[in-house]
């Protein structure tokens, strides 16, 4: 599913314009990001939390070449769901 069928997806199912939902969605997508550059943990109940964490430097090398590479750090958004999505996923 993208951003549209999202969007799509939130009006029919609240009877409300595609033009608000965006709004909505952008924003919350805009203070989410807000408070993830901050290194606050952002928890949605029923689906998990999404947090920052730091990726140290690594050394990396082209299987081809054989060029070794290093990675500079750098900060990557991790994403842990909870009890309840993990099993409502897994329901047969």
């Amino acid at each position: 599913m993208n951003h549209k069928e999202l969007i799509s997806a939130i009006s029919s199912k609240l009877s409300i314009s595609k033009n608000e939902v965006e709004q909505m969605l952008d924003t919350t997508i805009s203070i989410c990001t807000d408070q993830l550059k901050e290194g606050i943990t952002i928890g949605f109940q029923s689906f998990g939390n999404f947090e920052v964490r730091k990726k140290e430097e690594r050394l990396s090398v082209h299987p081809a070449t054989q060029i070794r590479t290093l990675i500079p750090p750098k900060l990557v958004v991790n994403f842990k769901q909870s009890n309840v999505l993990k099993d409502k996923l897994n329901e047969i």
